[in-house]
């Protein structure tokens, strides 16, 4: 499937300033600057890929005004190329459209309420007291459960599960696989056995956020885990059960958050992160990829742990130095003791 829309179409949406070119150029698609043919539009949005500017094929580029100085090809002028690319990505996007209706092997509970303009695929499950708004779609095999609320505009891809009691904003998109609401992972100990605990709560996920593939976000406890809006999830994701996620905070893949901990606005947290249970993040925070956090962050910025790469050979002999610190420790403490005793002797001469 092709769509195609005209520079100058391209440029009146955006609201950028067109450098050479003719408005009737057809566009059919989006590509990078190394990738780009006649037919497509491109971007330069990080300085590392200017060198592929000069030979880009596209038919136009979009650039900030500063990068078009001395670039003999089309340009869309732009404040921001990244933004831009991202609203023109939604008009080349080539997804099926939903299909208002229920399909005949989807199984619906009669006291569900289902709006009659959302889509409703093959094999679908609809529990007793669901509520699913105007627009929504929801893909195969996906699972809705007792009273789960889903807001409109929403999409649910294949294969998702939404616990019973999932309350969902507007506009959220769950992607394929992932749990909504399972059980948290709370037992009690008596004696070296595991009783389980209830897990009353549910899971509440604000307006526009999105959840990745196979990402899990378990049921509170007492009260439930909240996803705020705008809050945009990875794949394989696990968040446990009385989390707090901030509006507008992204998580990357593989992040796993332990219970109870609250996460701060506007907080990007990097790939494969690890967080302890019942700390606080403040707003504004970066955490880098790997890093394990084990307190309370209470100041935005930058943080991280761990070791960055080396070869295996020096990897090697820095795990060697780490376990002699404690006696590289010891001897230095013995060292300073020694000096203080020489520096005491000396001054107390010097006195005399």
């Amino acid at each position: 499937m092709t769509l195609t829309h005209t520079l100058g179409q391209l440029a009146e949406y955006l609201g950028a300033r067109l450098q050479g070119g003719q408005t009737s150029t057809q566009i059919q698609g989006i590509a990078t600057l190394q990738e780009a043919k006649a037919q497509h539009i491109s971007f330069l949005a990080n300085a590392q890929y200017r060198k592929y500017l000069a030979s880009c094929q596209a038919a136009a580029v979009l650039l900030r005004p500063e990068d078009a100085e001395g670039f003999a090809g089309v340009a869309l002028l732009v404040k921001d190329p990244y933004l831009a690319y991202a609203r023109l990505s939604h008009l080349f996007e080539t997804r099926p459209m939903p299909v208002a209706g229920i399909h005949p092997t989807a199984v619906v509970a009669s006291d569900a309420w289902i709006d009659p303009s959302a889509c409703i695929g093959a094999y679908v499950v609809v529990e007793a007291g669901a509520w699913v708004g105007p627009r929504v779609e929801i893909s195969a095999h996906t699972y809705v459960g007792a009273r789960v609320r889903v807001g409109e505009d929403t999409r649910l891809g294949p294969r998702v599960t939404l616990c019973h009691d999932v309350q969902l904003g507007k506009r959220v998109v769950i992607q394929p696989g992932a749990v909504i609401g399972s059980e948290g992972f709370g037992f009690a100990n008596e004696q070296g056995v595991w009783r389980k605990i209830a897990q009353v709560g549910s899971v509440c996920i604000g307006d526009d956020a999105e959840v990745g593939a196979n990402t899990t976000i378990d049921r509170g406890a007492l009260s439930d885990t909240c996803i705020g809006k705008g809050v945009k999830l990875d794949n394989q994701i696990q968040i446990a059960h009385n989390v707090e996620v901030g509006d507008h905070t992204a998580m990357a893949a593989c992040v796993g958050i332990s219970g109870s901990t609250h996460i701060g606005r506007h907080c990007m947290i990097a790939g494969g992160v690890g967080m302890v249970g019942h700390i606080n993040i403040c707003d504004g925070v970066f955490v880098t990829g790997m890093t394990m956090v084990t307190r309370s962050i209470t100041e935005p910025g930058a943080y991280s742990s761990g070791t960055a790469m080396q070869t295996a050979a020096e990897w090697k002999k820095s795990a060697a130095r780490i376990r002699q610190l404690d006696e590289m420790a010891r001897r230095l403490s013995h060292l300073e003791k020694q000096l203080a005793a020489v520096t005491s002797k000396e001054d107390a001469a010097s006195d005399a």
